[in-house]
C-alpha cells in the first residue's frame, strides 16, 4: 500500500527573487557620512564666497563712488575682450552699481561654484568606486541608488551653502534683496548643472582622474562658448544660450530681473541625472562604459621608475589641458584687433586697466599672458597633489618597497610636473602670439610672445613648490596650496577692478613677474622666486624623509 507524499506548492515568483534592501535604503546614513568627509571643504568654499563677494562689493563701492566713474567703467565693457572675460553687458547707457556687479563679477562667482561641484561629485561617486569603498558599502544593507543619491545630495547641500553665503554677502553689503536672492539661486543651480555633468562623466570611465578632467573640460567649453556668444552679441546671442553660465547671467541681475532662465538649469540637471542613472544601469560596479584598453603583458623599463609612473599618470591630463589652454590663448590673442580706436573712445582707459597707451597691442598681449599663466600654475599644483592621492591609496608604499628612495620618488614626480608646466606655459605664449599675429598680420609676435611667456616660469614653479612643501611636511594641509592659486586668480582677474592694495597683490607670485613684453625684464624678482621655489622644494623633501608614509 503506497502512501501519497504531499507535494509543496511551487514557489511564487516573489519568493524566488532574492531579497535585498530597498533601492534607496541607507541614503540618509551615507549622506551623513559624505557630509562628514567633505564638511571642511564645504565650509571653506562657503566662507570663501562670503568673504570674497562681500569684500569685492565694498571695494567696488570705494573704487567707483559716483555715476561718472561707473559710466567710465561702462565704456570698457563695450570691447570684446572685456565681454569675453566677464559676461553680457547690460544697461551700459545708464550703468548702475548693481549692473556692474552682475556684468563683471557673476562669471567669476559661477565658475568656482562649477569647479567645486565637479570635484565633490567625482569625489563621492567615481573616486569611491575606484578605491573599492563603494563595493564595501554595497555589501551592507544599502540600496542600489543610495550612494549616488547621497553623493548628489552632498553636492546640492554644498551648492546651497555657497548660494546662501553669496546672498548673505550681497544683502549684507546693501545690494537689492530680490536680485541678491536670484544671484544666489542662479549660482546654486549652475553648480548643480556641472555636478550632474560630473555624475555623467563618472559613468564613462573607471578612473576618477579622467572623470574629473572630462567634467572640467565641459566647464572650459561652457566658458568659451559663453564668451564667444556674448562677443557676437553684447547682451547674449543664440550661441550664449548653449552655455550653463549664460543661463544664470541672462537673469539680468540688478537690471531687469527675470526668473524664467533659471528653469533651464533645473530641467538640464534633471535630464543629466536621468542620463547618469540610465548609464549606471548599463555597466558593472567598478567598470566604466568606455572600457579601458588592455595594457602590455609586461611593463616597460621606464614605467618601473618613479618618473615613468608619474609620466604615465599625469601626461594625459596635462596634454588635454595644454591643448585647451592653447585654444584659449589663440582666441584671446586674436582680440588685439579690437583695440583699434579704444583709446580715442575711452581716454581714461589707462586708469582702469594696466595698459600702456603708447603701445597698446604689446601691453594687451602682456596682460593676456598674465591672465593665462593661472592655467600652468593650477596644473602644477594639481600634478603635485596627485602624489598625495597615490599615497592615500597605498600605492606610494608599493613604489618605495620596490627600491625607490623617497627623494627619488618626490623629485621624479616634481620633474614630470615641472616639464608639463613649462611646456604648457610655452604653448600659451605661442597661442597668444599666433592670435596677435593673425589680428595684426605681423608674424614677429609669435617668437616674441613665446619667449615672453618664459618669464612666468619662476612664478609657476613657486606654486608647485608650495604644494611640495605642504605635501612633505603636513600632507593633511596639502590642499591649502590651492588657496594661493585662487588668490592669484583674484589678483589677476579682479585686482584692478577691486582696487586691491599693493600688499594684497604681492601675495601672488604672478604679481612679481614683469608684464613682458610690455616692459623690460627685471631679473631680481625672477631670481628671488626661483630661490624661493628651491627652498620650498627642499623643505618638502626633508619633510617627506622624516614622516611616516601613509600616515598623516
Amino acid at each position: 500500500m503506497s502512501t501519497a507524499t504531499p507535494t509543496r506548492p511551487a514557489a511564487t515568483a516573489r519568493e524566488q527573487e532574492p531579497v535585498g534592501p530597498e533601492p534607496f535604503a541607507g541614503t540618509g546614513a551615507l549622506l551623513r557620512l559624505f557630509l562628514r568627509i567633505s564638511r571642511r571643504q564645504i565650509v571653506i568654499w562657503a566662507l570663501a564666497f562670503l568673504a570674497l563677494v562681500a569684500s569685492s562689493v565694498v571695494a567696488l563701492e570705494e573704487t567707483y563712488p559716483d555715476a561718472a566713474a561707473l559710466q567710465a567703467r561702462a565704456a570698457l565693457m563695450d570691447n570684446p575682450g572685456a565681454v569675453l572675460m566677464t559676461g553680457p553687458a547690460f544697461a551700459l547707457d545708464d550703468y548702475t552699481f548693481g549692473a556692474m556687479v552682475a556684468n563683471e563679477l557673476s562669471l567669476w562667482v559661477l565658475l568656482p561654484a562649477a569647479i567645486m561641484s565637479v570635484l565633490l561629485a567625482v569625489r563621492h561617486t567615481r573616486a569611491e568606486e575606484e578605491s573599492g569603498r563603494l563595493e564595501m558599502l554595497r555589501s551592507l544593507p544599502v540600496g542600489r541608488f543610495a550612494p549616488a543619491v547621497a553623493a548628489m545630495l552632498t553636492v546640492a547641500i554644498a551648492d546651497v551653502a555657497v548660494g546662501l553665503a553669496l546672498t548673505g554677502a550681497l544683502v549684507g553689503t546693501g545690494m537689492e534683496g530680490a536680485d541678491s536672492v536670484a544671484f544666489g539661486v542662479a549660482t546654486t543651480l549652475t553648480g548643480l548643472v556641472f555636478g550632474a555633468v560630473a555624475a555623467v562623466t563618472a559613468q564613462l570611465t573607471e578612473h576618477a582622474r579622467t572623470a574629473s578632467a572630462t567634467a572640467m573640460g565641459a566647464v572650459a567649453v561652457a566658458f568659451l562658448v559663453r564668451g564667444v556668444g556674448d562677443v557676437i552679441d553684447r547682451q547674449g546671442s543664440w550661441l550664449s544660450w548653449l552655455s550653463p553660465f549664460a543661463w544664470a547671467q541672462q537673469t539680468r541681475l540688478y537690471v531687469d530681473l527675470r526668473w524664467w532662465p533659471l528653469l533651464v538649469p533645473v530641467l538640464t540637471t534633471a535630464v543629466l541625472l536621468a542620463v547618469a542613472v540610465v548609464l549606471a544601469h548599463r555597466r558593472d560596479l567598478g567598470a566604466g562604459l568606455l572600457a579601458a584598453r588592455p595594457g602590455p603583458a609586461a611593463a616597460s623599463r621606464g614605467l618601473l621608475s618613479p618618473v615613468g609612473l608619474a609620466r604615465r599618470l599625469l601626461t594625459g591630463t596635462f596634454v588635454g589641458w595644454a591643448v585647451g589652454l592653447l585654444l584659449f590663448a589663440i582666441a584671446f590673442g586674436s582680440l588685439a584687433n579690437a583695440l583699434d580706436g579704444m583709446v580715442e573712445d575711452i581716454p581714461d582707459i589707462g586708469e582702469w586697466i594696466a595698459l600702456d597707451l603708447d603701445d597698446l597691442t604689446r601691453s594687451f598681449a602682456a596682460v593676456m599672458l598674465s591672465f593665462l599663466a593661472i592655467g600652468p600654475a593650477a596644473l602644477s599644483v594639481w600634478g603635485v597633489l596627485q602624489l598625495r592621492g597615490e599615497e592615500r591609496a597605498g600605492r606610494v608604499e608599493g613604489v618605495l618597497v620596490s627600491g625607490a628612495s623617497r627623494t627619488r620618488l618626490l623629485g621624479g614626480w616634481l620633474a614630470v610636473v615641472a616639464v608639463g608646466a613649462v611646456c604648457t606655459q610655452v604653448l600659451l605664449g605661442l597661442g597668444v602670439g599666433l592670435g596677435v599675429a593673425a589680428a595684426t598680420r605681423e608674424a614677429a609676435w609669435v617668437p616674441d610672445l613665446t619667449a615672453a611667456s618664459l618669464a612666468y616660469l619662476p612664478a609657476v614653479l613657486v606654486f608647485a613648490a608650495l604644494a611640495v612643501a605642504l605635501y612633505g611636511v603636513a600632507p593633511r594641509l596639502a590642499s591649502v596650496a590651492w588657496a594661493l592659486v585662487v588668490w592669484a586668480s583674484v589678483v589677476v582677474f579682479l585686482g584692478d577692478l577691486l582696487g586691491l592694495p599693493a600688499a594684497a597683490r604681492d601675495v601672488s607670485p604672478l604679481a612679481h613677474t614683469p608684464l613682458v613684453p610690455g616692459v623690460d625684464v627685471a631679473a631680481a624678482p625672477l631670481v628671488v622666486m626661483g630661490g624661493l621655489a628651491v627652498l620650498l622644494i627642499a623643505v618638502g623633501l626633508v619633510g617627506l624623509g622624516r614622516r611616516d608614509v601613509g600616515r598623516s
